[in-house]
């Protein structure tokens, strides 16, 4: 391995939170500034929140309830066909199995 290449480790660097937290870990770096820890951040502590912004949420309701509305109307309709439609069929069908 080469010498001096490598940058000074420092096994006892400190990492100091904007909310006043300090830690002790090993890093090439002396003293680390962080805005923010596993003390303060809101997913660690359980204070999360979640955040609706601009309505997105709403409106993602809104469009599945159009949707759901549109399917409804656009839904094909049975179509029922009349008796001697079917006996034209049927007659039909069955001069084919004669031929």
């Amino acid at each position: 391995m080469k010498k001096d290449i490598h940058p000074k480790y420092y096994s006892e660097a400190t990492i100091t939170c904007a909310c006043g937290a300090s830690f002790n870990v090993g890093s090439t770096l002396e003293k680390i500034h962080v805005e923010i820890c596993s003390m303060c951040h809101p997913f660690y502590t359980g204070k999360e929140k979640l955040l609706d912004t601009a309505g997105r949420v709403d409106k993602f309701r809104a469009r599945m309830e159009a949707a759901e509305k549109f399917k409804e109307k656009s839904a094909p309709k049975k179509v029922i066909k009349n008796d001697a439609v079917k006996k034209n069929e049927s007659a039909d069908n069955s001069a084919k199995d004669n031929k």
